[in-house]
């Protein structure tokens, strides 16, 4: 038999559980694989021997299109990083025996940078062994950071969120009159994407955020406070998008 089995892994997106049921679509509709497995909790529920089998429940269409708009992430996810095989040989052992037993002959990882780390570990092992199983990363990140991608599922609504939460901070923040500074922190890793996707915000009457500080550029902590000093001699509110990192 050829079968597959799919994973989600890292945080959960808007978009994730989309990926997953483009996944299960294609593979229904593609006579080369009998069944598709679904791990729980990532790349955890295959050395844990966890998983469902998502051929029947998603052959009806009406759950195919539920499982689009579901939140979270229906599989589970986990945050555990692969070891290099030199370090820790047992667990590629135990992964392709699972694949082996299960006649497994393609994995599909949905995920971010640690998700395709893995997935790049697992595709240079099986070329090593030369197991034919295929391994394929499906991109997932709100931090938009992926090489070789132009962006990734994930991260449009993310910057939505970002944008929609610091105009709810500046209609919050303009009604009074004492002088305040808000700094939002924004999640993003190394990239600035995120922080950056705050200027959406802005509108006919929303200047916010007044000031953006990204990880791409230096911060000098002087030219900050001189910045934000200025601002506040023309308006009473200062609203700050800054990178968390």
């Amino acid at each position: 038999m050829n079968n597959c089995i799919a994973a989600q892994s890292g945080g959960p997106t808007a978009a994730i559980n989309a990926s997953l049921a483009g996944v299960i679509q294609g593979v229904l509709d593609c006579p080369e694989y009998d069944h598709i497995y679904g791990s729980l909790n990532g790349i955890t529920g295959i050395l844990e021997e966890r998983f469902l089998d998502l051929t029947g429940t998603f052959q009806e269409k009406e759950n195919l299109e539920l499982l689009k708009v579901t939140p979270a992430m229906y599989l589970g996810s986990c945050r555990y990083k692969l070891p290099k095989p030199k370090e820790d040989p047992d667990v590629y052992e135990t992964i392709f025996r699972f694949f082996d037993k299960m006649e497994i002959t393609a994995f599909f990882y949905i995920g971010g940078n640690d998700s395709m780390d893995t997935v790049d570990k697992l595709s240079a092992y099986a070329a090593r062994v030369q197991s034919k199983i295929r391994i394929i990363g499906i991109p997932k990140t709100i931090d938009n950071d992926l090489c070789a991608t132009d962006h990734t599922p994930g991260f449009g609504s993310a910057a939505k969120y970002v944008a929609s939460s610091l105009l709810e901070i500046f209609h919050d923040t303009a009604i009074y009159t004492p002088k305040s500074v808000t700094i939002v922190e924004i999640m993003g890793r190394d990239a600035g994407w995120l922080t950056a996707a705050s200027a959406l915000a802005r509108n006919e009457y929303c200047t916010a955020p007044h000031l953006i500080y990204l990880p791409e550029a230096v911060f000098d902590k002087e030219t900050f406070l001189k910045d934000v000093s200025g601002l506040l001699k023309t308006q009473n509110n200062v609203i700050v998008a800054v990178w968390s990192g």
